[in-house]
């Protein structure tokens, strides 16, 4: 499972990038938004906490594949080799990933909701797609029943793209997708930390510590 970080807050990446084995940071122009700071500096602070080995994926607000494609060179000429360029699915979206493929970008098809969306993104050469598994549970639909069928039809066909499930709001959500062998989320720290935590587990280690100190007291081992 390939774990993402899915935020432009400079405060959390650093704090997650210490703790947990992340592979990279998404973002989305939304999520840029909401920082309402300088793009470029914000982009490139967010390379230097997680360096040149880890993925980092932005999103371009061009209609059309030429400028779709001019705006993901710019990126990526300012980001790094390690640098996956998202684009929504549709028409303009397939035939600007299919001219990033021949110039070696890296392609993640976002704001995917069905499994032939995702087929066909990866047909076109998308090296990740990104369906939204919260947005689909929200209008009724199962979105880990779709991550599982994509899974599925990218297997069936011998396909090398990457499913990144998006759009979380519990850790249910991404349980469900890492069972049907989802190969990477997307998810907040506080999904994170949910993902590490619980009760028993705390009560456990208290325990230890319990049970440490009444013999030994406050010492640690490299005291002993």
């Amino acid at each position: 499972m390939i774990y993402i970080l899915d935020t432009a807050d400079l405060a959390s990446i650093k704090r997650c990038n210490e703790f947990y084995p992340l592979s990279g940071v998404t973002t989305n122009p939304s999520i840029i938004a909401r920082a309402n700071t300088d793009f470029w500096k914000l982009l490139l602070d967010i390379r230097e906490i997680i360096g040149d080995e880890k993925m980092l994926h932005v999103q371009t607000t061009a209609k059309k594949a030429e400028d779709i494609v001019s705006e993901a060179k710019l990126l990526r000429e300012r980001l790094g080799e390690n640098f996956y360029v998202k684009i929504p699915i549709g028409e303009e979206g397939l035939k600007s990933t299919v001219a990033l493929k021949k110039l070696g970008i890296g392609v993640t098809m976002t704001a995917i909701f069905t499994p032939s969306q995702a087929l066909m993104a990866s047909v076109a050469g998308a090296d990740f797609v990104a369906p939204y598994v919260n947005r689909l549970d929200k209008i009724g639909g199962d979105g880990a029943r779709v991550v599982a069928e994509i899974v599925e039809l990218l297997d069936i066909h011998g396909l090398d793209t990457k499913v990144l499930a998006a759009s979380f709001k519990n850790t249910e959500q991404v349980h469900k997708c890492a069972l049907c062998g989802c190969h990477s989320v997307t998810v907040t720290e506080d999904i994170l930390k949910d993902l590490i935590s619980y009760p028993l587990t705390d009560a456990a280690v208290e325990g230890f510590d319990r049970d440490w100190r009444s013999v030994y007291g406050n010492k640690k081992i490299s005291d002993m």
